[in-house]
């Protein structure tokens, strides 16, 4: 097990997020290579989350929020406001780009978590799309409740569409004594504790932090009064190249992607609303590698 401590990124211009993938230490768990955690943050009287449109490659985006309200809005024509409980997926295969926005008239919490899935390699230059899922299959155990996003926890499966082994959940606990759940023991798993403290296979995990556990383990022993979210896959071999927003093999295609943004490319089209497009940093000074671990 490994005990990862996440750094403050800024979010557009008003928000922070405490972003725990991709860490010093590990590049993934699974096909899972980014995860943000924003908020609680008290939005009343504030713009809350302003992203303008920006693009993406080899990729899906997964949102999910604890509280508050976020538009989505992309260039194949999705306008959807997600809510707690409710998924929001946008595979971006080949090309597509996407806002997020909180509403003029929302509720005075933002709390959430968006990670990215890396798109294995026969599928990221696939057509892109977006999938919004309000009703997503609950399990229980003593305990122990989980809300399924992706994949398969507690004899329950999402329907949700994605192209790698995976498992994504909110896992609300609330055990005085340890309470366990079966997993799947040829995934690695990885969970960040977004309300409260829990005691996760005898460590002390709290908000800010990512737990990691190789493959190999039958179940999870949880003590405490905290939701997490819990993320797994089979880890990747593959190996990355990630720069921005984007997620490929090589150099080139991130500045191949880089120039099309930047040039208005049909390849990545129009997100409606008007905003100004975000423009892309300055690539860096030394060629781009491939990597699947940091050292």
């Amino acid at each position: 097990m490994e005990l990862l401590e996440g750094r403050d990124v800024p979010l557009g211009r008003y928000s922070v997020v405490r972003r725990t993938l991709p860490n010093k230490t590990r590049r993934t768990v699974g096909a899972w290579c980014f995860l943000d955690h924003f908020g609680p943050e008290e939005v009343t009287g504030k713009p809350g989350m302003r992203v303008p449109p920006h693009p993406h490659i080899g990729l899906q985006t997964v949102t999910w929020l604890f509280d508050g309200e976020i538009r989505h809005r992309d260039s194949l024509g999705s306008d959807e406001l997600i809510r707690p409980g409710q998924l929001n997926i946008m595979t971006s295969g080949r090309g597509i780009a996407h806002s997020e926005d909180s509403p003029t008239a929302k509720p005075p919490l933002l709390h959430g978590v968006q990670l990215w899935v890396a798109l294995p390699d026969a599928a990221r230059h696939r057509e892109p799309a977006f999938q919004h899922l309000e009703d997503l299959p609950v399990a229980e155990v003593p305990g122990v409740r989980m809300t399924v996003a992706v994949g398969s926890l507690g004899g329950v499966t999402s329907p949700v569409a994605v192209h790698s082994p995976l498992v994504g959940a909110e896992v609300t606990v609330a055990a005085r004594t340890p309470a366990e759940i079966a997993i799947n023991p040829a995934f690695e798993h990885g969970l960040v504790v977004t309300d409260g403290t829990a005691r996760v296979e005898g460590v002390d995990v709290t908000a800010g932090s990512l737990l990691h556990l190789p493959e190999g383990r039958t179940s999870l022993a949880f003590e405490g009064d905290a939701r997490l979210f819990l993320i797994g896959g089979v880890p990747l071999e593959e190996e990355l190249v990630m720069w921005w927003n984007f997620v490929a093999r090589s150099h080139e295609e991130i500045v191949a992607a880089r120039d099309e943004w930047e040039a208005g490319s049909s390849r990545f089209g129009t997100v409606p609303g008007g905003q100004e497009p975000l423009p892309a940093p300055a690539l860096p000074t030394t060629r781009l590698l491939p990597r699947h671990r940091f050292s």
